[in-house]
């Protein structure tokens, strides 16, 4: 059996299985139709390099289980698929039955550190905090592995707004806004304008929360193809271990990946309109320091839509190329059961805390 690039949802394997291939046709892994095949076993050298930075531990995790989490592999393939594919490309039917732990454990220790950072953000010291990350290693990593390919981005973005009157906004107002009225964001301080645009209308228009009948304006901007843009939706899918040549090298990688993870969830987190001021610091400081270090604008998770967020820091997508006005017909509300939390009797307990905000 053949496998493709769809079966390890890895970019840089997917464009070293297309150089490969002399096959195209349907995949029987991962069933993708007319994609490039290659035999499992050429795979081999890639596969045992990164299994290299595991150890045999009878207590750790089964191989699959390790990539599955640590390198999102496999992602459209089930387990008692992945695990044949695995065994196939090992040629080794008892190595995917033992048990492994990472060589060089994660300590957790930058995690707890970035915590740490965020509430000194918030509730000690605002402009200079003491718990700053490795600003450093940092560095290195976004311009390693997180730079956006430019031929993966959308050549079109689009940005809403609410129309306040019954004159829809004209081109030059679906720009950023002026800076004496910008407000503080997920990625800029107040008094910073950056420009927030989405990759599809919908998720655009879901940004802005708008109510059922309310009309609203949505712009079409082309996206500069020489601007650098940060990939923080999912690093751990964007990454891929196998473009490097240094086992130590995927080690740390993979210790670094859960924080650049935190890092992503920063931008796309629900914050609550009456705590954005507070919760929205740690994302604007990543924001800055991601601009400080060069970089155009970051790309990120939407929150509320299907979609992807870009904001924007270089003036390059002023001018709008196109405006179209659309009504909202219907606005559709997702709901789970909240688990209520017992409150403590004494007020001693609760301390200096309000009780109404429990």
């Amino acid at each position: 059996m053949q496998c493709c690039g769809t079966c390890f949802g890895d970019n840089f394997l997917r464009v070293q299985i297309e150089s490969m291939s002399e096959t195209k046709g349907s995949c029987p892994y991962c069933n993708a139709q007319h994609v490039d095949l290659i035999d499992p076993v050429e795979l081999r050298d890639y596969f045992e390099f990164l299994i290299g930075i595991y150890s045999r531990d009878d207590n750790g995790e089964k191989l699959i289980n390790l990539l599955h989490a640590d390198w999102a592999l496999f992602p459209d393939i089930d387990d008692i698929q992945s695990t044949e594919l695995l065994a196939t490309i090992l040629d080794d039917r008892q190595i995917i039955g033992q048990r492994f732990c990472p060589s060089m454990p994660d300590d957790g220790s930058d995690l707890e550190r970035w915590q740490l950072f965020r509430d000194e953000l918030k509730h000690q010291n605002r402009f200079f905090p003491k718990l700053v990350p490795d600003l450093d290693r940092l560095k290195e990593l976004l311009d390693s592995y997180l730079c956006a390919d430019p031929s993966c981005l959308p050549g079109i973005l689009y940005r809403a707004r609410i129309n306040n009157s019954e004159t829809p906004y004209l081109q030059c107002d679906m720009g950023r806004p002026p800076k004496v009225i910008t407000m503080h964001g997920r990625a800029n301080p107040a008094g910073i304008p950056y420009l927030y645009l989405a990759s599809d209308q919908n998720t655009a228009i879901s940004e802005i929360r708008p109510h059922t009948s309310e009309t609203i304006s949505v712009a079409s901007f082309q996206l500069n193809t020489e601007l650098t843009i940060i990939d923080l939706r999912n690093p751990r899918k964007t990454i891929s271990p196998f473009s490097l040549s240094d086992e130590h090298d995927v080690s740390l990688l993979r210790r670094d990946i859960n924080f650049l993870c935190q890092l992503g969830q920063e931008l796309s987190r629900p914050v609550l309109p009456k705590s954005a001021h507070l919760e929205y610091l740690p994302s604007q400081y990543l924001c800055e320091f991601i601009k400080d270090c060069g970089f155009d604008g970051v790309m990120y998770r939407s929150s509320v839509g299907a979609g992807t967020n870009f904001a924007l820091f270089a003036k390059d997508l002023e001018q709008a190329d196109d405006v179209k006005q659309y009504i909202i017909t219907r606005v559709s509300v997702e709901i789970e059961e909240f688990q209520v939390i017992s409150i403590p009797s004494s007020v001693d307990i609760i301390g200096e805390r309000d009780l109404n905000s429990l």
